[in-house]
């Protein structure tokens, strides 16, 4: 069964005689004897709650929390190196025994054979080696296209079935804890734990107000068994980076990171503010639920949270009885991912399948906010633009956003690079976007890293662990799911929509080449963004009209100018030719000339197409579409435009004229203005060069 309940509940009071933690150091303990403080605890007021949850949290309420300090960790294990040794023989020998078991089954021909005994041999391994290792088995168990099916099936054990500790110790934990016994602090409390992950195991209970809560209560010597681990870990990756120079990622700092994150998720205190912040930045996303803290009940290795009653996503047979559309779920979690790490920055490190629940009323429910992280402003646009600039095959673009995403240092000779980068992504993107696989591409550029400077930033590595989970979850689910394509229309969304600089940058880019504007590149953005969940069309119009006549819309209003010229120029030939042909066709004057063929304008036909999409897109209105249009002629820019437009095609045709009936020299060059010659024959319809 799966912890905590979806459904919103009453605020609640503070039982009598709970007391308050106080802050003083983190401890490890070896056995029972204190040791010397490896973590530094800091005292955190929590923050009050949502408002729309209706809770109320205690100003007075202060907890500890604990924070990862691995320069204090190497000084406490650097004076016990028999504990480390003994610890490091404890990892290295089953998992010896365990490599040597696949190699001898290979050796006799046995693979198949022995698959289901060696798989329940991996669980039990990664359980036995503790916290940090089951986090990897976690991660493997998402993915079906890296793990034999055998193999999947025993690791989403290690997601919340592993063996459990003793009640005696939980419930003294509780009390230490909340201040009294369990009995007193809740009515009911189930006799065994429900779940047992990683770090902690969770009991259904119900309070004495009602309402039916999961309590998290954290594993023992917790802290001790990770701390080594990580002090391993670390002293692995610092000798790694000294012996094998061509090894550029920095890998203790990606192992700090991982560390930071995984010390968070062991004060639940600030587990259940990053529940809270979760919420309030995605809660209103439709379809995505997050359960409510109760506060007056949590402590720092004690969580209290609604009791959810929920499928795992995984399990197809039980949401298919349900009548819940998995792949409507799978959409829900890509395009809050997406929020996540290209909007607001604050994302789940963690969504393994025992964290994603599908709620009976088909929402889609996060669990476990212990193992967050962010990225920052110029990190989300710079993922931004660098998906642009792929689409775009920009590689010299591509090359200056891996220097912004600090993948590669600035000054960096990128003359070798890009090269290097269109052979990498030009197989990739002879496909479309919608057929453009994410773990393909990322297994391209980790080739690629090895060859030239790159280095992997510590906040990356979250991101694709992040990326991959949730792309493993659904190819389980669809085995011909593409992340990017599901992607694709909420950048194009936030392309359209959000006037940050860099973006508009990022969209200069993309529209405009060589002075001419590519009206397929707009055509796709228009078609994709309106396949966003939350695109709506007319604050996208109103806020594209605004960036229009702004100081910084300047460049786009010049380039309309130039194509309405270079359009009504073309239209204007056209016409004139086709007249002039029928006038003489009817005095008997062409006989040997070949008729011309009418043909609009390609840029007429691009708006053409465009008006089509957007009155397929929902939330057209033409009565709004006409009052926009109203306001535009009104515009001082839109009369100033206009002029222009006038003034550019007088210029053109006094030129046209001076030289089709003055002038012999047929050299003389036109006025300079941003339009393709068009170099067609006299008779022939004269067609714009396409853009591409």
């Amino acid at each position: 069964m799966n912890p905590k309940t979806a459904s919103p509940v009453s605020p609640t009071h503070d039982p009598e005689g709970v007391r308050q933690t106080t802050s003083h150091p983190i401890t490890i303990k070896e056995t029972t004897t204190v040791e010397k403080p490896i973590a530094i605890a800091e005292s955190a007021t929590i923050s009050p709650a949502p408002q729309k949850r209706a809770q109320t949290v205690a100003p007075e309420l202060e907890a500890e929390t604990i924070r990862y300090d691995p320069e204090a960790i190497a000084q406490h294990y650097g004076r016990r190196l028999l504990l480390v040794w003994r610890r490091c023989l404890a990892i290295v020998w089953p998992s010896t025994i365990f490599a040597f078991s696949l190699w001898w089954d290979r050796r006799l021909g046995k693979i198949n054979q022995n698959q289901q005994k060696r798989a329940i041999q991996l669980k039990q391994l990664l359980t036995n080696l503790g916290p940090a290792y089951i986090k990897i088995g976690q991660a493997l168990s998402s993915r079906p296209d890296l793990v034999p099916p055998v193999y999947l099936e025993e690791l989403t054990h290690l997601q919340d079935q592993l063996p459990p500790f003793p009640n005696e110790v939980a419930y003294r934990f509780i009390e230490e804890e909340l201040g009294a016994p369990p009995h007193q602090i809740y009515a009911e409390l189930s006799p065994q734990p429900l779940a047992a992950a990683s770090l902690g195991q969770v009991y259904k209970g119900k309070l004495k107000t009602g309402e039916t809560v999961a309590v998290k209560v954290q594993r023992p010597d917790l802290q001790q068994k990770i701390a080594l681990d990580l002090y391993i870990m670390r002293s692995l990756a610092k000798w790694a980076q000294k012996t094998f120079k061509n090894l550029r990622s920095d890998l203790v700092a990606i192992l700090d990171e991982f560390g930071s994150r995984i010390f968070e998720e062991m004060d639940y205190i600030q587990e259940g503010k990053n529940a809270e912040r979760f919420e309030q930045l995605y809660g209103q996303i439709p379809d995505i639920y997050i359960p409510r803290i109760y506060w007056e009940y949590t402590r720092r290795r004690v969580l209290t949270m609604e009791w959810i009653v929920g499928t795992k996503l995984t399990n197809l047979e039980a949401m298919q009885r349900q009548g819940i559309d998995a792949s409507h779920l799978i959409d829900v979690g890509v395009q809050c991912s997406l929020r996540q790490l290209l909007e607001h920055g604050f994302f789940h490190a963690d969504p393994h399948p025992g964290n994603l629940l599908a709620s009976p009323d088909g929402k889609l429910v996060y669990l476990d906010f212990g193992m967050m992280s962010e990225v920052k402003r110029q990190q989300r646009y710079g993922l931004i633009e660098a998906v642009v600039h792929l689409v775009n095959r920009d590689f010299e673009g591509l090359g200056q956003d891996y220097i912004k995403l600090e993948f590669l240092a600035p000054g960096t000779d990128l003359t070798p690079i890009i090269p290097a980068f269109a052979a990498v992504f030009n197989d990739a993107l002879s496909a479309t976007v919608a057929e453009m696989n994410f773990k393909s591409i990322t297994d391209q550029l980790s080739a690629l890293m090895y060859e030239f400077p790159f280095r992997v930033p510590a906040y990356y590595a979250l991101i694709i662990r992040s990326l991959v989970t949730l792309e493993g979850i659904a190819i389980n689910i669809d085995p011909n799911f593409k992340v990017l394509s599901k992607a694709y229309p909420y950048v194009a969304k936030r392309l359209l929509t959000d006037p940050a600089p860099e973006l508009r940058a990022s969209l200069q880019d993309l529209l405009f080449k060589e002075g001419g504007f590519r009206w397929n590149r707009l055509e796709n953005l228009i078609r994709n963004a309106r396949n966003s969940s939350d695109f709506d069309l007319n604050k996208t119009l109103e806020q594209t009209v605004d960036f229009l006549y702004s100081e910084r819309g300047a460049f786009i209003r010049k380039k309309l100018v130039n194509e309405i010229i270079n359009g009504l120029d073309i239209f204007g030939r056209n016409t004139w030719e086709n007249l002039t042909f029928t006038f003489r066709q009817k005095l008997g004057l062409v006989a040997n000339e070949v008729p011309v063929i009418k043909e609009t304008p390609k840029n007429l036909e691009h708006i053409q197409r465009i008006w089509v999409i957007l009155q397929e897109t929902p939330g057209f209105d033409p009565i709004e579409m006409i009052s926009i249009f109203t306001k535009l002629l009104l515009r001082p820019e839109t009369q100033q435009m206009g002029q222009q437009v006038i003034g550019g095609l007088t210029q053109r045709t006094l030129a046209r004229l001076i030289r089709e009936l003055l002038i012999s020299d047929r050299s003389i060059a036109e006025p300079e203005t941003e339009y393709r010659e068009d170099t067609a024959p006299r008779l022939a319809l004269p067609v714009p060069v396409e853009n591409r």
